[in-house]
């Protein structure tokens, strides 16, 4: 590994960086900060592609949102083509309901990238928003994995993107095998401390999910993938633990996960 700490989400390959990116990918660099760029679409996987593969410390993940869903489909035969060293998960993708959107037409896309990631044996980046005060698009997920599980085995694993969750659900992805990663929302409220005081430091991630949410105290500005030493530092204070055993168990889970 050529870095110290990992966004294990971010979207360097959006709009938001598209004057700055390379002094954006400089300070990270200076801060010894690596990432994984997230697609939402085609078009953004295939950038998230190129920017992995000439820069050291990026990697890809390459897969359709599901709020794309009505856009786009997810093609198997395109989406091959952008398989690499460097690709190391599919998505993000799963279930969003948190505007209203139809179900159908996104589990089909989730559906199709589950089978996709299990064909060339990757991980799952999984993107999953309920309706306000529900946790239904959670429960929705979990039901669709866990009916994959049985015949896939450990072939089926990921990560729970942006955990929002409660503790019962967070129970259900670790007993499929998935991690769960916070963001910079831990630095300004408590509502998901006692969650993360549940899920095992060895199923732990850490992400911005640049450009958005940034940590304190970033608040009101472009969050940046170096801003996750500070989703460090508040999980290392939530879970008691020195910043330095969670560096290095963070590295431990991201070899397990993603094999880097």
């Amino acid at each position: 590994m050529s870095f110290k700490y990992f966004d294990s989400h971010s979207h360097l390959n959006l709009k938001q960086f598209e004057t700055d990116k390379e002094n954006v990918i400089k300070k990270m660099q200076e801060e010894g900060v690596g990432t994984l760029t997230v697609g939402t679409s085609f078009e953004t996987s295939k950038e998230a592609v190129r920017l992995s593969e000439i820069h050291e410390n990026l990697y890809a993940c390459i897969g359709l949102h599901p709020n794309e869903a009505g856009n786009e489909i997810f093609d198997e035969e395109k989406y091959t083509k952008l398989l690499g060293d460097k690709t190391i998960c599919v998505g993000e993708c799963g279930l969003d309901y948190f505007r209203g959107e139809e179900k159908s037409p996104q589990e089909i896309e989730f559906r199709k990238q589950i089978d996709f990631a299990l064909e060339h044996d990757l991980p799952l980046m999984l993107h999953i928003r309920p309706r306000k005060g529900t946790l239904d698009a959670y429960q929705d997920t979990l039901e669709i994995l866990e009916g994959y599980k049985k015949s896939a085995g450990e072939k089926l694993r990921g990560q729970a993107h942006f955990f929002a969750g409660d503790i019962k659900i967070a129970k259900r992805f670790l007993e499929l095998g998935f991690y769960i990663s916070f963001t910079g929302v831990l630095t300004f409220t408590k509502d998901y401390d006692e969650v993360v005081k549940s899920v095992p430091l060895d199923k732990i991630l850490t992400e911005t999910d640049s450009p958005f949410v940034a940590p304190v105290p970033h608040r009101g500005h472009r969050s940046e993938p170096q801003y996750v030493i500070e989703v460090y530092k508040k999980i290392a204070e939530i879970k008691g633990v020195t910043l330095e055993f969670l560096t290095y168990q963070i590295r431990e889970n991201l070899k397990k996960l993603y094999k880097i």
